[in-house]
């Protein structure tokens, strides 16, 4: 089974329109849906925006589900300028570019327990994820994808997260998904498409773009379905 977590319903909702033999299963605020996508046995959820949503949601589904692996999929801000609004990022490693316990001696960035700055994605899947975004004739990227807790919508921000990590994409949950997905030894893969600039546009760029960002990766996950059957 593959499970897919999206932050919100405009990230699923076009998948989840075409799933069939669908069963829905809540637990505390997570909802669940699991069916067939393309052939493949998949549990799709909205988890809400930001770590710790993710972060729950990823934890419910791997024990409801026990699923063989965990795609993040969303939009997400440009985190450099190579990578421009429509473009496909494919996670390499996440990173909690708001993780700073620095003061005591570790890395910024360090993740403590899991011992760990970049969290890994699993190169099968970004492999996967890659040939499907090209098969579709969509631009893509393949690197660190930085998570916070933050929308970033201005350069002051940008520039110091990019000092921290160096990410081609900003975002609020793929680190925790990945983090989660980690503990657990699960499969985790980010995919990523860019609705703004993260600068000082991005508030306004966001609402505009992020509908089409959105069925960009859907484009993406149904061509990756396919192709593994």
């Amino acid at each position: 089974m593959i499970g897919i977590i999206g932050a919100m319903v405009s990230e699923i909702e076009g998948l989840q329109q075409e799933m069939t033999d669908t069963e829905i299963t809540e637990t505390g605020m997570n909802v669940f849906t699991a069916g067939k996508l393309c052939g493949r046995d998949v549990v799709i959820s909205v988890c809400g925006p930001g770590k710790v949503n993710a972060a729950l949601c990823t934890q419910a589904m791997i024990m409801l589900y026990r699923p063989d692996m965990i795609l993040n999929i969303g939009v997400a801000g440009s985190g450099d300028k190579s990578v421009g609004i429509f473009d496909m990022v494919i996670g390499t490693a996440a990173v909690q570019h708001d993780m700073d316990t620095s003061p005591i001696g570790d890395p910024v960035c360090y993740v403590s327990r899991i011992g760990l700055i970049e969290i890994p994605c699993d190169d099968s899947l970004r492999k996967n994820l890659r040939e499907a975004a090209e098969a579709e004739g969509i631009r893509c990227h393949e690197g660190i994808i930085a998570t916070g807790d933050q929308f970033i919508c201005g350069a002051e921000q940008k520039n110091a997260i990019r000092a921290r990590c160096t990410p081609l994409a900003v975002e609020m949950e793929g680190a925790a998904v990945a983090h989660a997905c980690y503990m657990h030894g699960v499969k985790c893969g980010i995919l990523r498409s860019v609705s703004d600039n993260a600068d000082g546009k991005a508030e306004v760029d966001y609402p505009v773009f992020a509908e089409r960002a959105a069925a960009e990766t859907h484009r993406v996950v149904k061509r990756m379905l396919e192709s593994m059957l």
